[in-house]
């Protein structure tokens, strides 16, 4: 499956919302995270949230999870709060392994996510 990701910023919740599907490399994750911090500047409050929708990605390589991870670290690009939506355990416990700060959330249902961002 090809890369592909929608990055659509949501200012009245102060959210972004991110779709991603397919197998990443290094330079997909450069473009991803460029893509990204250009979308933030949709959103005009500090302390945004995201909903990241992964259930059509696949299991990545070690070194894109490394690079996911440095990303969701950055200062400038840090999420209040984090919800992922995945469709698998295996995705699921990949997604674990990007983070293990606070305000961070994994879901099957997109209702339930959202609620649990917005709460």
């Amino acid at each position: 499956m090809d890369v592909d990701f929608d990055i659509v910023p949501d200012p009245r919740h102060n959210m972004m919302r991110v779709r991603m599907t397919g197998f990443f490399d290094q330079e997909q994750v450069r473009q991803f995270a460029a893509a990204y911090r250009s979308a933030l500047a949709g959103l005009t409050s500090p302390g945004h949230l995201t909903l990241v929708d992964i259930t059509a990605m696949k299991i990545q390589a070690q070194d894109v999870v490394a690079a996911f991870s440095g990303l969701l670290a950055a200062p400038d690009v840090r999420s209040r709060k984090l919800a992922f939506l995945c469709g698998s355990t295996l995705a699921r416990l990949q997604a674990q392994r990007l983070t293990d700060r606070d305000g961070v959330c994994f879901f099957e249902d997109p209702v339930a996510a959202e609620r649990w961002l917005l709460a």
